[in-house]
Protein backbone atom coordinates (compact mmCIF):
# COMPACT_ATOMS: atom_id res chain seq x y z
CA UNK A 1 0.00 0.00 0.00
CA UNK A 2 2.87 2.39 0.63
CA UNK A 3 4.89 1.59 -2.48
CA UNK A 4 4.19 2.64 -6.05
CA UNK A 5 6.08 2.13 -9.28
CA UNK A 6 8.51 5.02 -8.68
CA UNK A 7 8.32 5.93 -5.00
CA UNK A 8 7.57 4.58 -1.59
CA UNK A 9 6.18 6.44 1.37
CA UNK A 10 7.87 5.91 4.71
CA UNK A 11 8.02 7.44 8.13
CA UNK A 12 10.26 10.40 8.89
CA UNK A 13 13.71 9.37 10.15
CA UNK A 14 16.18 11.55 12.05
CA UNK A 15 18.62 11.42 9.13
CA UNK A 16 16.05 13.10 6.86
CA UNK A 17 16.89 16.56 8.21
CA UNK A 18 19.04 17.42 5.19
CA UNK A 19 16.20 16.54 2.82
CA UNK A 20 13.81 18.78 4.74
CA UNK A 21 16.44 21.54 4.77
CA UNK A 22 16.77 21.25 0.99
CA UNK A 23 12.98 21.49 0.61
CA UNK A 24 13.03 24.70 2.67
CA UNK A 25 15.82 26.14 0.52
CA UNK A 26 13.77 25.36 -2.59
CA UNK A 27 10.82 27.22 -1.05
CA UNK A 28 12.65 30.50 -1.67
CA UNK A 29 10.93 30.16 -5.05
CA UNK A 30 7.62 31.67 -3.88
CA UNK A 31 5.70 29.96 -6.69
CA UNK A 32 6.13 26.73 -4.73
CA UNK A 33 6.26 28.05 -1.17
CA UNK A 34 3.69 27.63 1.54
CA UNK A 35 5.35 30.41 3.52
CA UNK A 36 8.46 32.51 3.38
CA UNK A 37 10.44 32.03 6.59
CA UNK A 38 13.77 33.28 7.91
CA UNK A 39 16.78 30.96 7.44
CA UNK A 40 17.09 28.09 9.91
CA UNK A 41 20.19 26.48 11.32
CA UNK A 42 21.13 22.86 10.64
CA UNK A 43 20.53 22.19 14.36
CA UNK A 44 16.99 23.51 13.99
CA UNK A 45 16.29 21.09 11.13
CA UNK A 46 17.89 18.24 13.07
CA UNK A 47 15.73 18.81 16.16
CA UNK A 48 12.57 19.38 14.09
CA UNK A 49 13.15 16.16 12.15
CA UNK A 50 14.11 14.15 15.25
CA UNK A 51 10.88 15.23 16.97
CA UNK A 52 8.81 14.09 13.99
CA UNK A 53 10.75 10.84 13.72
CA UNK A 54 9.80 10.11 17.34
CA UNK A 55 6.07 10.53 16.79
CA UNK A 56 3.78 7.52 16.71
CA UNK A 57 2.61 6.63 13.18
CA UNK A 58 -0.82 7.57 11.90
CA UNK A 59 -3.27 9.67 13.79
CA UNK A 60 -5.38 12.47 12.44
CA UNK A 61 -2.43 14.35 10.97
CA UNK A 62 0.82 12.90 9.70
CA UNK A 63 3.78 13.50 7.40
CA UNK A 64 5.53 10.84 5.33
CA UNK A 65 8.74 10.98 3.36
CA UNK A 66 8.57 10.41 -0.38
CA UNK A 67 11.52 8.20 -1.26
CA UNK A 68 12.70 7.38 -4.79
CA UNK A 69 12.74 3.62 -5.38
CA UNK A 70 15.45 4.00 -8.02
CA UNK A 71 18.16 5.25 -5.66
CA UNK A 72 16.41 5.26 -2.24
CA UNK A 73 16.90 9.02 -1.99
CA UNK A 74 14.77 11.57 -0.15
CA UNK A 75 12.49 13.02 -2.84
CA UNK A 76 10.02 15.06 -0.77
CA UNK A 77 7.17 14.73 1.68
CA UNK A 78 3.42 14.31 1.74
CA UNK A 79 1.11 15.37 4.55
CA UNK A 80 -2.39 14.59 5.75
CA UNK A 81 -4.07 17.02 8.08
CA UNK A 82 -7.17 18.94 9.05
CA UNK A 83 -9.11 15.70 9.26
CA UNK A 84 -12.79 15.84 10.13
CA UNK A 85 -13.80 12.30 11.05
CA UNK A 86 -17.47 13.18 11.52
CA UNK A 87 -17.76 14.77 8.08
CA UNK A 88 -15.37 12.24 6.50
CA UNK A 89 -12.93 14.68 4.94
CA UNK A 90 -9.25 15.52 5.13
CA UNK A 91 -6.66 17.73 3.46
CA UNK A 92 -3.41 16.67 1.86
CA UNK A 93 -0.38 18.31 0.35
CA UNK A 94 2.84 17.21 -1.30
CA UNK A 95 6.20 18.85 -1.92
CA UNK A 96 8.91 17.33 -4.10
CA UNK A 97 12.55 18.41 -4.09
CA UNK A 98 13.75 20.33 -7.12
CA UNK A 99 15.91 17.51 -8.55
CA UNK A 100 13.04 14.99 -8.31
CA UNK A 101 10.32 17.09 -9.97
CA UNK A 102 8.62 16.21 -13.25
CA UNK A 103 9.03 12.48 -12.65
CA UNK A 104 5.49 11.67 -11.48
CA UNK A 105 6.48 11.44 -7.80
CA UNK A 106 3.91 13.98 -6.56
CA UNK A 107 1.07 12.23 -8.37
CA UNK A 108 2.09 8.80 -7.14
CA UNK A 109 2.53 9.99 -3.54
CA UNK A 110 -0.89 11.65 -3.62
CA UNK A 111 -2.50 8.52 -5.08
CA UNK A 112 -0.98 6.33 -2.35
CA UNK A 113 -2.31 8.69 0.34
CA UNK A 114 -5.76 8.83 -1.27
CA UNK A 115 -5.94 5.03 -1.51
CA UNK A 116 -5.00 4.71 2.16
CA UNK A 117 -7.37 7.39 3.41
CA UNK A 118 -10.32 6.22 1.28
CA UNK A 119 -9.83 2.43 1.54
CA UNK A 120 -8.41 2.01 5.03
CA UNK A 121 -9.53 5.05 6.98
CA UNK A 122 -12.98 5.28 5.35
CA UNK A 123 -12.81 8.99 4.57
CA UNK A 124 -15.15 10.24 1.86
CA UNK A 125 -13.49 13.39 0.58
CA UNK A 126 -10.06 14.93 0.15
CA UNK A 127 -9.55 18.66 -0.17
CA UNK A 128 -6.53 20.68 -1.28
CA UNK A 129 -5.77 24.38 -1.35
CA UNK A 130 -3.47 25.68 -4.11
CA UNK A 131 -2.26 29.19 -4.91
CA UNK A 132 -4.02 30.32 -8.08
CA UNK A 133 -0.69 30.96 -9.85
CA UNK A 134 0.74 27.49 -9.06
CA UNK A 135 0.00 25.96 -12.45
CA UNK A 136 2.00 22.79 -11.79
CA UNK A 137 0.03 21.91 -8.64
CA UNK A 138 -3.29 22.81 -10.24
CA UNK A 139 -2.46 20.52 -13.18
CA UNK A 140 -1.39 17.75 -10.79
CA UNK A 141 -4.64 17.73 -8.83
CA UNK A 142 -6.87 18.22 -11.86
CA UNK A 143 -5.05 15.34 -13.53
CA UNK A 144 -5.80 13.15 -10.53
CA UNK A 145 -9.52 13.93 -10.84
CA UNK A 146 -9.91 16.75 -8.32
CA UNK A 147 -12.66 19.24 -9.12
CA UNK A 148 -12.40 22.96 -8.57
CA UNK A 149 -14.84 23.90 -5.82
CA UNK A 150 -14.10 27.57 -5.29
CA UNK A 151 -11.70 30.47 -4.94
CA UNK A 152 -10.68 32.33 -1.83
CA UNK A 153 -9.82 35.80 -3.07
CA UNK A 154 -6.70 37.49 -1.70
CA UNK A 155 -6.65 34.78 0.95
CA UNK A 156 -2.94 34.31 1.70
CA UNK A 157 -0.24 36.89 2.25
CA UNK A 158 3.44 36.34 1.57
CA UNK A 159 6.32 37.96 -0.29
CA UNK A 160 4.63 41.36 0.02
CA UNK A 161 1.28 40.63 -1.58
CA UNK A 162 -2.05 38.84 -1.23
CA UNK A 163 -2.83 35.81 -3.38
CA UNK A 164 -5.94 33.86 -4.31
CA UNK A 165 -6.27 30.23 -3.25
CA UNK A 166 -8.09 27.63 -5.35
CA UNK A 167 -10.07 24.98 -3.46
CA UNK A 168 -10.20 21.55 -5.09
CA UNK A 169 -11.73 18.31 -3.90
CA UNK A 170 -12.24 14.68 -4.80
CA UNK A 171 -14.65 12.17 -3.27
CA UNK A 172 -13.89 8.52 -2.70
CA UNK A 173 -16.45 7.53 -5.36
CA UNK A 174 -14.83 9.87 -7.91
CA UNK A 175 -11.40 8.48 -7.10
CA UNK A 176 -12.44 4.81 -7.29
CA UNK A 177 -14.20 5.44 -10.61
CA UNK A 178 -10.76 5.90 -12.21
CA UNK A 179 -8.43 3.96 -9.90
CA UNK A 180 -8.17 0.32 -8.88
CA UNK A 181 -8.73 -0.48 -5.23
CA UNK A 182 -5.71 -1.88 -3.36
CA UNK A 183 -5.35 -5.62 -3.71
CA UNK A 184 -5.24 -7.89 -0.69
CA UNK A 185 -2.18 -10.12 -0.85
Amino acid sequence: MWTGAKIRLRGVESDDWQGFRDLAVDSVDVRNADTVEPPRSPESFQSWTAERAGRAPGGEAFRLVVESIEDESFAGSVTVGETDVRAGRFKTGVVISRDHRRKGYAAEATELVLAYMFAEQRFNKCEVEVYSFNDASLALYRGLGFTEEGWLREHEYFAGDYYDVVLLGITAAEYWATHQRPAVR
